[in-house]
């Protein structure tokens, strides 16, 4: 297996003797199997089970800015308010947001539209079992607030740790790599100067654009980050308003650069070119890359997200009391307004046509993308608050994922031989990305991904991001699956003499939030003008871009703002109550 399951050494945390590894893992050697395939990504997970206060310890001190990783409330108080909550979403917002108000002993109910959770990170099992996702997911090194969600629910250990390389396949199997391994006599050497050598040494850029590119980081906001990261990200948050190839071009950077490198990546980030997207949202990565040694590490899930990552984190939040409604979308909120012009909810009206309830609770939350929270708000909440219209600047990126099962190893350019042995995956272990195929980023997930996507007598089960997508919406399901495969023949020789046996196509219409210059003023606080009504989701504000990481972090942050609040609710609620005229005839 070529680095099917195979790791580098893990990040860890010193203190005296006593050394915290966030990762560590046990050695493992290759097999024939499916069973034992299986078992080798069971041994490629920690050795025990990490604990989210492990978590917070790595992270406290590796996350790059205090913003990214809140406090940790306190345990709550003897007789301190139990609230009633009211989640709409169940995405990773929803989830993470329901979470951290059970552990503080609040009553919380989710209720999801569809039959499944997980949002954009869902996925399912067809009729023939073939387990389709809604995309492709990579956790970075940062990832410290859904680390931390993880490790609550006990499975943080279905991360496999990748090599430290970002990979470029260009056409004809020429593959490059951004490679920030770097170790002088036996020492691992980490940032920022482990960045400088990848980016010095990468071949997927000629000699002259590597120079451009040296020029512009090395007069960007980068530079004060390393020793000053909040004046950093402030300098940083400062440029949303013009796109990265703006910055990048007016600090030297080269054209080919963006071609080459920048545009995949910032593909892979936020679905949008260096032309379309805003280089606060880049140069936030950059700074969180150079800063932190093992911030761009990629790790993924070591199967499904519906079994590895999303259902224990449902078993988690049953296991506390917590109550999950599939096929229980929100059609409206019921709202009354009070004599001083205070708005509150008073609950919310679930379910299908000619089957609907009336829902109540102290709390309400929309845990939604952009388009979910553009339905939801009342229409006279846009014209009174501002905060909702600007809600109404944010619109969604297209994407379309494809998902392609083929008879052999697509990737396995090394040994002929292996790219037929069906019993064992071969190839590339790791995200991938292209300059040259309109999919932007792709992986085998038999390979990254084995426990549910390797199967015996079948070969790699390639999962490709479309983007833009715009032009290929209208396409038929069978017309983007055999364009998708002709471009990845165009890129893996290896793959040519192969047959593409099935293929799953998922349209995305609005899926993250487009991060175009300006959008990021237009992004709404947790916390809204109506008392009771919060808002989480990664278009929210939050200092990470719209991604995994941004969803667990917002719900976190709604969370603890409903906490900070619950007081305040609970005596506006009370307020409320005594200010209602009691029946004729009623106990007094």
């Amino acid at each position: 297996m070529q680095r099917a399951l195979g790791q580098q050494a893990p990040a860890t945390r010193c203190s005296g003797a006593k050394v915290t590894q966030l990762f560590p893992m046990k050695a493992c050697a290759t097999s024939t199997s499916r069973r034992a395939v299986k078992a080798l990504a069971v041994a490629a997970a920690p050795q025990r089970k990490l604990k989210a206060s492990d978590v917070n310890a790595v992270g406290l001190k590796d996350v790059p800015l205090r913003s990214l990783f809140p406090d940790e409330p306190k345990p709550p108080a003897p007789g301190a308010p139990k609230l009633k909550v009211a989640i709409v979403g169940g995405g990773l917002a929803g989830l993470s947001t329901a979470v951290e108000l059970l552990d503080q002993g609040y009553e919380v109910d989710i209720y999801e539209g569809r039959q499944w959770i997980g949002g954009k990170v869902a996925s399912y099992v067809d009729k023939n079992g073939n387990h389709v996702e809604m995309g492709l997911h990579v956790f970075f090194g940062c990832y410290f607030n859904l680390f931390r969600l993880m490790a609550k629910c006990g499975v943080l250990e279905n991360l496999l740790l990748k090599e430290h390389t970002h990979t470029f396949c260009n056409n004809e199997g020429d593959v490059r790599e951004l490679d920030f391994r770097f170790f002088l006599n036996g020492m691992k050497i980490g940032a920022p100067f482990h960045g400088l050598k990848a980016f010095f040494t990468t071949p997927q850029l000629e000699p002259l654009d590597k120079v451009a590119n040296s020029l512009a980081l090395g007069t960007s906001p980068i530079v004060r980050a390393l020793i000053d990261p909040e004046g950093g990200m402030k300098d940083i948050r400062d440029l949303d308003g013009i796109s990265f190839t703006q910055w990048f071009t007016s600090h030297g950077g080269s054209m080919n650069s963006i071609k080459r490198m920048w545009d995949p990546i910032a593909y892979a980030l936020g679905f949008l070119d260096c032309d379309h997207i805003s280089a606060r949202c880049m140069l936030t990565i950059f700074q969180f890359f150079a800063t932190k040694t093992d911030a761009s590490v990629l790790r993924m899930l070591n199967g499904s997200p519906a079994e590895r990552l999303l259902k224990p984190i449902a078993d988690y939040i049953t296991a506390k009391g917590g109550r999950i409604h599939t096929r229980a979308g929100c059609k409206e909120v019921l709202y009354e307004q009070a004599a001083d012009g205070t708005t509150r909810v008073t609950g919310l009206r679930i379910g299908t046509a000619g089957r609907e309830k009336t829902m109540s609770a102290d709390v309400y939350v929309a845990a939604l993308d952009v388009p979910g929270i553009k339905r939801l708000l009342p229409s006279a909440w846009r014209s009174a608050h501002p905060q909702f219209d600007r809600i109404y600047k944010l619109v969604g990126v297209p994407v379309i994922t494809v998902q392609l099962r083929y008879d052999g190893w697509v990737t396995e350019m090394k040994d002929a031989s292996r790219v037929r042995d069906l019993r064992s995956p071969a190839g590339l272990d790791n995200l991938l990305y292209s300059a040259d195929t309109y999919f932007s980023c792709f992986a085998d997930l038999a390979l990254t991904s084995p426990v549910e996507y390797f199967r015996e007598g079948e070969g790699s089960l390639m999962q490709c991001v479309i983007t833009p997508a715009a032009p290929y919406m209208p396409w038929t399901n069978e017309a983007i699956a055999a364009e998708t495969d002709r471009q990845v023949r165009q890129l893996f020789p290896s793959a040519r003499g192969l047959k593409c046996t099935w293929h799953s196509i998922v349209k995305i219409a609005q899926s993250l939030y487009e991060e175009a210059p300006g959008m990021d003023l237009y992004r709404p606080d947790q916390k809204t003008p109506v008392v009771n009504f919060f808002l989480a989701g990664s278009y929210t504000k939050q200092d990470y871009i719209d991604s995994m990481e941004g969803a667990t972090l917002s719900g976190r942050q709604c969370a603890y703002s409903i906490l900070e609040e619950a007081p305040r609710i609970l005596g506006d609620k009370a307020k409320a109550a005594a200010a209602k005229p009691v029946p004729a005839g009623a106990a007094a």
